[in-house]
């Protein structure tokens, strides 16, 4: 008898137990499955966010697509200039060492030739020349 008193009291404290663990799980799952704080907020926002993500991506992309193509017609531009450089640079090393004097200077029939203020020395152009020939 005494142990059937036993028995039933620890049979009564463990659906007591069982009892509270349910109520407190069910107050869980209420905050978890409300749509304003819980999971389903969660969601929502979520969802919000990945909208506004994909959206910010795809304005991204264009906006690169856009700079890819001015980059390549500013990298055009200067494949173009450099292509003049090297011309330039080229019809540099054809020119004569001889300094620039006044019997060099090409004249024309009826236009007064002025002298020159300053003489020009023969190594103005040398360091561009040396370059050009260098290359």
């Amino acid at each position: 008898m005494l142990i059937d008193l036993i028995a039933d009291a620890l049979l009564l404290g463990g659906a007591v137990c069982a009892c509270v663990y349910c109520f407190v799980l069910s107050r869980r799952l209420k905050k978890l499955s409300s749509f304003e704080s819980g999971l389903g907020g969660a969601i929502a926002i979520l969802s919000t966010q990945v909208d506004d993500m994909q959206r910010v991506l795809k304005e991204t992309e264009a906006t690169a697509g856009e700079a890819s193509s001015q980059l390549k017609e500013l990298v055009q531009e200067a494949e173009d200039a450099a292509g003049n450089l090297e011309v330039l640079l080229a019809s540099l090393t054809d020119m004569p060492e001889a300094p620039i004097t006044q019997t060099n200077i090409p004249t024309h029939p009826g236009v007064p030739v002025a002298a020159p203020s300053a003489a020009v020395e023969p190594d103005v152009f040398s360091f561009v020349t040396a370059r050009a020939r260098n290359t």
